[in-house]
């Protein structure tokens, strides 16, 4: 999930659009990018689109990770999203503004009641849900991963959001308490969207912090982030040289390759770009 593209559930014209791009999950957002009034108009709309033909065929030709962003399970909205999705074909809830584990683990084990079978991405965009980040990863089975929410963590506090000291503290924070779990973590959107040299940057920072991949809001950016979380050959290779080394040496703690010291942790990160990527070792 290299690239994630959000795409407002009120806005059915984009769909097939969106299906047709280059970016790997699509995000359909019930939450923030649509108006209290638009509610049920956009979930109506997002349920008919994902029950139809055309989405079957789009998906038959671009595999798309499906993703619906719903509202916060403190909202009057969420069980309305929840009834309105039971039972289509998406493959992660993004649970927004979760600051509790207990909290969390009512709305996933609610969404599974409403007859989601899927995943959950976990969105920190506070301060207590940045500070209890190991907690919501660990919460639930179903969470497969945090993601980062910039605007609402930053802007209430007055944060200047693309300083990159600032950046790499908070996308640290987040990194580390998702793997307390075993759990992948999730870049922000970045909403200056004429800014590519920007957008690049910060996706550079978070795939060095160990990101997985970075949020999208307009088609543009989806190449950067394709680009920025990919693998390159040389990456690619190294990684089958581990795994295929590591084999030669069962039974070994640690062994050298091409002088460099190789241990469990190099060898479980190799098998995660092949698996990543599709390769055999």
């Amino acid at each position: 999930m290299r690239s994630k593209l959000f795409v407002p559930a009120s806005r059915p014209e984009l769909f097939d659009k969106a299906m047709a791009s280059e970016a790997d999950a699509l995000s359909f957002d019930l939450e923030d990018a649509v108006a209290p009034a638009r509610k049920q108009a956009a979930r109506e709309a997002l349920a008919a689109w994902l029950a139809s033909p055309a989405f079957e065929a789009g998906q038959a030709r671009h595999a798309k990770k499906i993703i619906v962003r719903v509202n916060a399970d403190d909202s009057p909205h969420f069980a309305g999203d929840l009834q309105a999705l039971g039972g289509l074909p998406i493959d992660m809830i993004n649970l927004p503004k979760v600051e509790h584990a207990a909290a969390l683990q009512a709305s996933v084990d609610q969404a599974i009641a409403a007859g989601f079978a899927g995943e959950f991405l976990v969105t920190v965009e506070t301060p207590r849900a940045l500070v209890r980040a190991a907690e919501l990863a660990e919460a639930h089975p179903r969470v497969a991963g945090l993601q980062l929410g910039l605007a609402d963590l930053f802007e209430p506090l007055g944060v200047d959001r693309y300083q990159p000291e600032t950046l790499r503290a908070v996308m640290l924070s987040l990194r580390l308490g998702a793997g307390c779990a075993g759990k992948y973590a999730m870049d922000a959107a970045y909403a200056r969207v004429g800014d590519a040299e920007g957008f690049r940057a910060e996706a550079r920072l978070a795939r060095s912090l160990g990101f997985l991949g970075k949020s999208c809001v307009h088609p543009s950016q989806i190449a950067i982030a394709n680009e920025v979380f990919g693998f390159d050959a040389d990456e690619v290779e190294q990684a089958r040289r581990i795994v295929a080394a590591s084999r030669r040496h069962e039974g070994v703690g640690a062994f050298l390759l091409d002088g460099k010291m190789i241990d469990a942790p190099f060898v479980r990160r190799a098998e995660d770009v092949l698996r990543a990527v599709g390769a055999a070792a």
